[in-house]
């Protein structure tokens, strides 16, 4: 899982905020717990003082001296409920002591006798020389012109194995208390971020040509349902954008057409008039160059257009890649050979691909023409083919100079330049263009053979105008 991810850190903050709840419910239960144990045994222990204390006060215990003993012993037994009883005067002398309680956790003769001079009942602490805890109740009591001390005490034994038991059962329960939690948790965001996950496959399918497609409408009235109704409406308002600038694409290009044609052929008709004067004649050559080349635009933007709309049409054979790329390199060495530039060919072997050849024979003219084109004089290009990875790899080198090298790539992000010598390969193969990360490799191109029905292709590019390579993918 990724931790960086809504799911992930939901899950965590969940568990975290449910582990210190826990944590702090377990410590205010035991707190509470102990708080009221030892005031609840307090409470017994004082309230069994002032029983003794109305027995020592009472009119049969100063007739008989021993009736204080035989009443405690009879109703309270000490011993049997391991109670801790004393009753002594002011000047030390015991009445009563209870006997050694049955569970021997105490030797009641070795608790130190309260010392205090306070008048009021109280409640203290003693810890037995065995390590044994006892909470003592005090009371002192005028009766026939003495004062007495009345002393009884319960161990915290009890109290203190219930704190033991609740706090193992604290640290043997949280953490399947919390393994349960957090697996709900996970079921519950995941299936509350189930619409997320399917907008965003939904959202990966769409693509140029894909731009009537919309992402799911969620059966529900919250966040992400209107998330999904917004993001429609922004895909339909950039699907009316692009429709729009397809049109007008297509509707200037066919406009320009037949004016451009028209310049052409009158250029063309007065060249051929052998009356012209040498400079008129250069003039008007160098006016048809450029009719020539805005004719190739329009072409282009026609071509694109009709790419962009789906009405393209390709013609799927197989052919020789490597024998295509060095027929079109024979081709284009007469222009290398004006700027003295060496164009290199290099192949090993036939490598065999299923795609539109003319249009792919295209792509390979418009890289060589690119490399050529930007490599200064006694500049080098290299054309390589080769297979790599089960896939066809054409690379174009050259040893021009970079421009704007802290800018980034956007061929075929130019209408009148890279879309135009993208076009065909997108064409021939179906493809989309993206720019690649690596600005320092050489330009290539890779079409996967045969027996895949749909070719794989990667156009990347790399001339002097671009600074990164650039690479065009064909599904």
């Amino acid at each position: 899982m990724n931790s960086q991810s809504i799911h992930f850190r939901l899950i965590v903050w969940y568990a975290g905020v449910l582990l210190l709840v826990l944590l702090g419910f377990g410590a205010f239960t035991y707190t509470t717990l102990r708080f009221f144990g030892n005031q609840v045994l307090g409470e017994s222990m004082a309230h069994r003082a002032q029983q003794i204390a109305d027995l020592v006060t009472s009119n049969p215990a100063g007739k008989d001296p021993q009736y204080v003993s035989r009443e405690i012993v009879k109703r309270y037994d000490p011993a049997t409920n391991d109670r801790f009883v004393r009753v002594s005067r002011s000047d030390g002398q015991i009445l009563f002591l209870s006997d050694e309680p049955n569970d021997r956790s105490f030797a009641p003769q070795e608790i130190p006798v309260w010392q205090r001079k306070a008048e009021k009942p109280t409640t203290y602490m003693v810890v037995a020389p065995g390590g044994t805890r006892l909470l003592v109740a005090a009371q002192r009591v005028q009766a026939r012109n003495n004062t007495f001390l009345i002393e009884v005490g319960g161990t915290l034994t009890s109290n203190e194995q219930l704190l033991q038991r609740l706090l193992l059962t604290l640290l043997l329960g949280l953490p399947v208390v919390l393994a349960v939690v957090i697996f709900g948790g996970y079921v519950l965001t995941k299936r509350a971020l189930q619409p997320v996950q399917t907008m965003m496959r939904a959202a990966q399918e769409i693509t140029l040509s894909q731009l009537s497609r919309r992402l799911p409408a969620l059966n529900s009235d919250d966040e992400v349902a209107h998330l999904a109704a917004v993001l429609n409406q922004m895909i339909a308002r950039l699907d009316e954008s692009f429709q729009n600038t397809a049109r007008f694409t297509a509707d200037a290009s066919h406009e320009l057409r037949t004016p451009l044609t028209i310049i052409r052929g009158e250029l063309e008709a007065i060249l051929l008039d052998r009356k012209l004067e040498p400079d008129l004649r250069d003039s008007l050559a160098s006016l048809l160059e450029e009719a020539e080349r805005l004719v190739r635009i329009v072409e282009g933007l026609f071509a694109l257009s009709r790419l962009d709309s789906g009405e393209a049409q390709t013609e799927r054979v197989r052919f020789d890649l490597a024998k295509l790329a060095e027929t079109t390199a024979e081709q284009m060495c007469l222009l290398a050979e004006v700027k003295h530039i060496d164009l290199v060919y290099e192949t090993s072997h036939c490598v065999e691909i299923e795609g539109d050849r003319s249009r792919l024979k295209q792509v390979v003219v418009n890289l060589l023409d690119n490399a050529i084109k930007y490599t200064p004089e006694h500049g080098r290009v290299s054309l390589a083919v080769r297979s790599q990875n089960g896939s066809a790899l054409l690379e174009v080198s050259d040893t021009g100079t970079r421009a704007f090298p802290r800018r980034p790539c956007h061929i075929c992000s130019s209408v009148f330049t890279g879309r135009m010598k993208c076009a065909p390969a997108r064409s021939a193969e179906r493809g989309s263009v993206f720019p690649s990360s690596n600005p320092f490799a050489p330009p290539m191109a890779a079409v996967s053979p045969p027996p895949i029905h749909r070719p794989a292709a990667v156009v990347s590019p790399l001339n002097s105008r671009s600074p990164t390579k650039a690479s065009s993918a064909y599904p």
